[in-house]
């Protein structure tokens, strides 16, 4: 197996905690004032695409480098993170969910659900940090 490039998560995790500060704005928006802002929502929801893209770019890094397996899908990448003892198993099925966010939000392949998101900027702001602690640190 490879070594992990520390400069790529290193990278990727840098940027993902500036779109976290950009997404904190929104957390602190009243929930009706976010469902009627249509600026507030678009940017929300690229912010979190970014930053479920770059997790889940960080997962596939390590795993296939660390633990030489390659997930069958971003939902696994989570998953698997878990198992290989990365992050905990918690945490692992917390934002394995998010990577459907992410293709809903990427994709459009339902309507996306202004409410669901709002609440998805509340846990990203609590989750995401916790993940990149446990990945920066290894």
């Amino acid at each position: 197996m490879s070594p992990i490039k520390i400069a790529i998560v290193t990278r990727k995790a840098k940027e993902i905690k500036k779109d976290l500060l950009e997404l904190e704005k929104y957390s602190r928006m009243d929930k009706k004032d976010y469902l009627t802002s249509y600026e507030a929502q678009l940017s929300s929801e690229r912010l979190l695409e970014k930053i479920i893209g770059r997790m889940i770019d960080i997962n596939f890094h390590i795993l296939k480098e660390k633990h030489g397996v390659l997930p069958n899908d971003y939902f696994q990448s989570f998953m698997l993170m878990g198992e290989k003892k990365e992050i905990s198993s918690d945490l692992a099925s917390d934002l394995a969910s998010a990577a459907g966010m992410r293709n809903v939000l990427a994709h459009e392949y339902d309507a996306i659900d202004n409410q669901m998101v709002y609440e998805a900027i509340h846990r990203a702001l609590i989750q995401v940090p916790e993940y990149l602690k446990k990945v920066v640190e290894k």
